[in-house]
């Protein structure tokens, strides 16, 4: 006779079966069976409660973005269900897999304007790649398997709703998921022909540019090899920040969440192969005459950009594997040899501040002493706004370390739950969450979640009292600052009364000490540290060279952001085609 069990439990070891080790989540009167099966399962699966659904719904993604693996979710009917839409969202922007199980009133009630009943369908239709609602509870395990499956397929969000009545009835405990019989899909293959077409595009070129996006994760040293091979300068978007390590070739990002190599190498170029990224901005920053090689393994994206010379339907790094065999070894360049130049120029300008003790402090000896801390296997996940700006320049991220943030939504308040999600899978890393003060006060009530759990994670508070991005934004449009200036406040008091370890920080030494100090953290630790509005040298917009530009903007310029030692990178490329004579 087979053995009986509540749907509930049956749906939760699917989950198992697929390898999700964590779920969060905040309980409803929704959602009671399943948090019973949660109960029951608990020595086989981590239920993390957070203190707001968004807070979940965005740990889950952060966890599906370190991992490569799907996050799991939930909120309980209406309201519950509502908060969690914005963590959703933040999943099918950066094409992760995240599953979300939501509440519903008892199937009896559904219909008849029930207490926190609405039709939740039509809500998530948007965000998901499948979404269903269970019929009955027989087939709830197989709903939430199939969910599953869909959510790897497409990288996207799964949602599965479930009413009330349904976990609590006993169905037979005979369900065999389909998790042993997932397969990674096999990724096509470059066609030797449009290798051999890419190559003769390339190796024409006078200024070409590889521009790496998140689907060349893995390729490393196979995109290193060949800018090696080709003397070929490497730009990456921001979601592919860390595939290439804080290489010499490596220009850094171009757009606004950039450097000043990346932006002006970009604009530069009169070709780009384009590997694995979608970069949304290309008409901004790539010349429209360019020519394009876009290689990606979706074909629905050739061509969405900017017109496109040659598309490949390859693998990312297969491609570059074979492009690189079929390579000719090729002289350094002046195109290079200037790249090579604006990096060094850019990098000794900004180390220049590193141990700059003015008040309010500038983020440059903030970052130096996180990269001074951090591991070789750290996880930073990082907020929107000025500080991505501050992290896409200033974070390393070499070794084995991993740099996440809200790249394609941008939703504030991203860090802290995601640090969450990567501590709850890797309990054994360090795990650093990096936010400005409008991001941090928005999802600041789970540093409790990290107390409740006794998570390491090292959360700092770049504290301007102002929504720095929007207001450079306002600046560049001549609009007066308007809603933008936030009031402070001590979060480093706050996140002690929440029971974590808090600092506030005003001067060089007090940041030192707050460090020193946070590399001994048994829990949780809220470093808040006062800087200067300044905004970030704006390097989409740069006034630098008075033979091209007006000498009074450019002294203006140069004195606002500190700019004395940047080179124009339009001297750098004229000196690099300089004729080289031996003294």
């Amino acid at each position: 006779m087979t053995e009986k069990i509540n749907a509930a439990d049956a749906m939760i070891k699917v989950l198992e079966d697929w390898g999700i080790h964590n779920i969060y989540g905040l309980p409803g009167g929704s959602f009671d069976s399943t948090m019973n099966a949660l109960y029951n399962r608990r020595h086989t699966i981590n239920y993390v409660q957070v203190r707001h659904e968004e807070v979940g719904a965005l740990a889950a993604a952060g966890e599906a973005k370190v991992t490569g693996r799907i996050g799991a979710t939930f909120g309980s009917a209406g309201p519950g269900a509502v908060h969690l839409l914005n963590g959703l969202y933040d999943a099918q922007y950066d094409n992760v897999p995240v599953l979300a199980l939501v509440g519903q009133v008892p199937t009896a009630a559904m219909n008849t304007n029930y207490f926190q009943e609405m039709n939740e369908n039509p809500m998530f239709a948007d965000v998901s790649v499948y979404n269903r609602t269970a019929m009955t509870a027989e087939q709830l395990p197989h709903v939430v398997d199939e969910a599953i499956r869909q959510a790897y397929k497409h990288n996207g969000v799964a949602v599965v709703t479930i009413p009330k009545d349904l976990g609590w009835t006993q169905i037979d405990d005979n369900y065999v998921s389909s998790a042993n019989l997932y397969q990674k899909p096999l990724l096509p293959d470059p066609d030797p022909d449009q290798v051999a077409a890419a190559w003769d595009i390339l190796k024409d070129a006078k200024k070409p540019i590889l521009y790496v996006g998140n689907g060349a994760r893995g390729a490393r040293d196979e995109i290193i090899a060949f800018s090696e091979k080709t003397h070929i300068p490497i730009i990456t978007t921001a979601l592919a920040k860390g595939i290439v390590p804080d290489y010499k070739a490596n220009m850094g990002s171009a757009g606004r969440v950039a450097s000043k190599p990346g932006v002006e190498v970009a604009r530069g170029a009169d070709t780009v192969l384009f590997l694995g990224s979608d970069f949304p901005f290309q008409p901004y920053f790539i010349a429209p005459n360019a020519k394009c090689i876009q290689v990606d393994i979706d074909g629905s994206k050739f061509g969405r950009r900017h017109t496109v010379d040659l598309a490949v339907l390859a693998d990312a790094k297969k491609f570059i594997k074979a492009l690189s065999e079929k390579a000719d070894q090729l002289p350094e360049s002046a195109w290079y040899r200037a790249a090579l130049a604006n990096k060094e120029n850019w990098r000794e300008w900004m180390t220049s501040f590193e141990d700059d003790g003015s008040t309010p402090l500038r983020v440059e000896p903030i970052f130096k002493l996180i990269n001074e801390m951090a591991e070789k296997d750290a996880i930073f996940q990082v907020d929107v706004g000025n500080v991505t700006i501050n992290g896409m320049r200033y974070l390393k991220t070499n070794d084995d370390q991993v740099f996440t943030t809200s790249g394609w939504y941008a939703t504030m308040g991203y860090a802290l739950p995601a640090a969450i999600g990567a501590q709850a899978e890797f309990p054994d890393r360090q795990v650093w969450s990096i936010s400005g003060d409008g991001g941090f006060a928005m999802v600041m009530q789970d540093i409790l979640t990290q107390v409740k759990y006794h998570m390491p994670i090292i959360n700092v508070v770049l504290t301007n009292e102002s929504l720095g991005f929007i207001e450079a934004e306002q600046d560049d449009t001549q609009q007066p600052h308007s809603g933008v200036d936030l009031i402070d406040a001590d979060y480093g008091k706050a996140a002690e009364a929440l029971g974590a370890q808090g600092f506030e920080v005003h001067n060089l030494d007090e940041l030192k000490a707050a460090f020193a100090k946070a590399k001994d953290r048994k829990g949780p630790v809220v470093i808040d540290v006062k800087i200067s509005d300044l905004r970030p040298i704006p390097v989409e917009q740069l006034v630098l060279d008075k033979q091209t530009q007006d000498p009074a903007a450019v002294d203006a310029f140069v004195k606002k952001y500190h700019a004395e030692s940047l080179i124009p990178f339009r001297q750098l490329l004229e000196d690099a085609e300089k004729p080289v004579t031996n003294a």
